[in-house]
This record gives structure tokens, sequence and C-alpha cells, in this order.
């Protein structure tokens, strides 16, 4: 059995998250650290590989949904996994809270505007989830608009897969021990001390709430064309290995090929 099977989320079925440990490493098991740091080189080189595959072939598109509470390692992830990438191959897109000008049109209208071009892996940093997390958990919408919104993120992102884009969805998975001495670290460091904001702080008292949010959402919208995993992301390092091999797995099983030679290519010599 495949060892992302268990953090898979089945189509239909809400997740206990209570029940997938974030300390967990099942991709650590074996071997030392330094072993497991090579093992994630060697996947971020395999990945701008498969990236320049994907751009020389010019037709699918690959993005990447990274979701998580705060200080659960987005931007790490993003930083480790695509260390080797051509950053002319990969764009990523921070979802922030939502401008006037956005707010203005519908929810999905600042998403679909920085979707990957054919050929390009696109990485969101937040995305289009905050839109029935943040105001589920602060009551701005009910429980009809909640459903409406996850069957039209089901829509969404049906059409994305049905126009050429392979959607991969990461839950990062963290528990709220690991997420204090993390905010913690931030405050305690000088240098870091910019990463911090007193909302975190209002954020972490609604945790329980959060949690129900995203088990909510991540069983309404996984779907077979759209899945959503669940990371366990206590381990920083096992993190980003899980979704380095998650990437160079799914990017491996489209079976990329670059265009046919040209014909008039063939002899040519440069003088």
């Amino acid at each position: 059995m495949s060892r992302f099977k268990p953090y898979r989320v089945d189509p239909g079925r809400t997740p206990d998250l209570s029940r997938i440990d974030p300390g967990d490493t099942p991709f650590l098991r074996g071997g030392g650290e330094d072993e497991h740091r090579a093992e994630l080189d060697r996947l971020a080189e395999e990945l701008d590989e498969l990236q320049n595959l994907l751009h020389a072939e010019g037709r699918r598109k690959l993005l990447l949904v990274l979701q998580g509470m705060d200080t659960s390692g987005k931007d790490g992830t993003i930083r480790w996994v695509f260390s080797r990438t051509s950053p002319l191959g990969v764009r990523v897109a921070a979802f922030k809270a939502p401008t006037e000008e956005e707010k203005a049109h519908d929810f999905l209208w600042r998403c679909h505007a920085v979707v990957p071009r054919a050929g390009e892996i696109a990485v969101w940093n937040r995305s289009h989830y905050e839109d029935v997390l943040v105001p589920v958990v602060e009551g701005w919408i009910d429980k009809a608009e909640t459903k409406r919104r996850h069957a039209q993120i089901n829509d969404f992102e049906r059409l994305l897969a049905e126009t050429g884009t392979t959607l991969v969805k990461c839950m990062l998975h963290i528990s709220r021990d690991e997420q204090r001495e993390r905010l913690q670290a931030r405050i305690d460091s000088p240098g870091k001390q910019w990463k911090f904001s007193m909302g975190d702080l209002a954020v972490r008292t609604k945790w329980a709430d959060y949690q129900r949010a995203y088990a909510k959402a991540l069983g309404a919208t996984s779907t077979r064309h759209a899945p959503w995993y669940v990371i366990p992301a206590d381990s920083k390092l096992h993190r980003n290995l899980m979704i380095a091999r998650l990437l160079v797995r799914t990017l491996r099983s489209l079976d990329l090929r670059p265009p046919p030679a040209d014909p008039a290519l063939q002899g040519l010599r440069v003088a």
C-alpha cells in the first residue's frame, strides 16, 4: 500500500484530524537525517528535470495548493522543495486578506487570475480555501453559503482539471504545541519578529474551530481529480520530503515527453 494512502482524504468523507498525528514521520523511517536531506536534494533536482519536461511539452500544468494554520510551514515548503527548480518554471501566488477590489468580485475571481499557464507549475501559498475557513470560523457566512462555496470550488477545480491542470492539495497539519513553539521562536528572535502578528494569537484561541472548518472543507472538496493530502508537519524535514515525493510521483505519472525532434536539425553543425 502506498505510504500516501492513509493521508489522502477520501471524497465525501470528513477526516478526523485528531486521529492524524502531526508528529508522524512515515517518510523518515529508515536512514539518518543526512540521508533524508540528501534524498530531498535529489528529489528537488528531479523536480527541476520534470518541470523542464512539463515546460517543453507545453500543454499541461500543475497547481500545488498549500494550506495550514499559522507557522505550519508554507513558505518553508516552497523554499526547500523548489530549491533546485528554475524560477522561470515555477510561479508562486500568496493569498492574503482580500483587497477592496477583490471583495467587489466573487471569491474565486482573484484565484482564476493566477492559475498556471501551459507548461508551468503554480504554487498557491494559501488559496481560495481561505474563503471557506476564515468566514466560517468568524461567522460571516452561514452553513448554506458554506455549502454553496464548497460546490463552487469543486466546479472551479473540475474546470481546471478538464483543461489540463493537475491539482495537488496539501494541508500542512501541525499540532497546537508545535505552533506555540514556533510562534515563541519568532517573538524571541529579533530577526524573525517581522513574521509575528498579534492577530496570530487571536486566531490561536480559535484552534478547535479552525480544525473543524478544515475537516469539513477537506471532506467536501477532496475529489478524484483534486485530492487533498493531510501532511504531518511538526517535522519540517518530513513535511518537505513528503511533499517533494508527492510532486515527483505526480509528475512522473503524467509520462511527460519533449516534443518530437525537428527534422531540419538532423546533421546540423554549428560553425
